[in-house]
């Protein structure tokens, strides 16, 4: 299997099958992929819409929780039922534009295998957010940046595609998701951005409000800083084969 596609959701019902569908058409004719929803929880027609959908789609996988245990949470379970060595990831709101998913697998797998690049992150550079969420997504980009200098200019994006084995090999905390580059980083690998496609949403609201964001994130990236801080990154001049 080339590619597994996971994609967390909490009360997305009425993107569920159009996301699906977008993501069948620019993947079937060039890769083996799966795709595996995780239902964090849902309270709305998320779990009806598919259980629907896998009837009628042999590549679709569910993981369901029965409480809401968020986005970091749930992305982590859909990593671990994965069954490919790369991963790509997706909002489930349909903002994230599947069709760019094989551009940023192809810079991963045109990467020398001595480079070390082990992520490939979008960039939203046109964002079609509200304005008062453009701002807010800036400003915070710009502080997380300076102060862990992960040189990635929209780590909050969702759409990201990298090795299973590499996310599997970072420290698991909630909130994870939104300092992945600077934790790939930290264990010593590369990473790169790459502008993608950002639409509105079609259904449903956003499940994060500016202010509880902010408050959490500042408590996260002082957690961050501090992993980086302690973390040592070794040059390994010899070592028997398994560690080569």
């Amino acid at each position: 299997m080339d590619l597994s596609v996971v994609v967390p959701v909490f009360n997305e019902a009425g993107n569920i099958d159009s996301l699906l569908d977008e993501i069948r058409t620019a993947l079937a004719a060039r890769f083996e992929f799966e795709v595996v929803y995780v239902d964090d929880g849902s309270r709305d027609g998320t779990a009806d819409e598919l259980r629907a959908a896998r009837a009628r789609l042999p590549e679709l996988r569910v993981v369901t929780h029965r409480r809401s245990c968020g986005q970091s949470t749930a992305l982590r379970s859909g990593i671990l039922a994965a069954r490919s060595p790369v991963i790509a990831t997706l909002d489930g709101d349909g903002q994230n534009d599947p069709a760019d998913i094989p551009r940023l697998f192809e810079v991963l797998e045109a990467s020398p295998p001595g480079a070390g690049l082990r992520m490939v992150a979008g960039y939203r550079k046109r964002r079609r957010d509200s304005w008062i969420k453009r701002i807010s997504s800036r400003i915070a980009n710009g502080v997380r940046s300076s102060l862990l200098g992960d040189a990635t200019p929209d780590t909050g994006c969702g759409l990201k595609v990298f090795y299973r084995e590499t996310f599997l090999e970072l420290p698991y905390f909630d909130h994870m998701h939104r300092f992945l580059p600077a934790l790939v980083q930290r264990a010593g690998w590369g990473v790169t951005s790459v502008e993608v496609n950002h639409r509105e949403r079609g259904h449903g609201r956003s499940k994060y409000g500016t202010l509880g964001r902010l408050v959490a994130g500042i408590d996260d990236l002082l957690g961050v800083m501090w992993l980086k801080r302690r973390s040592r990154v070794p040059e390994i001049v010899d070592a028997p084969d398994a560690l080569d």
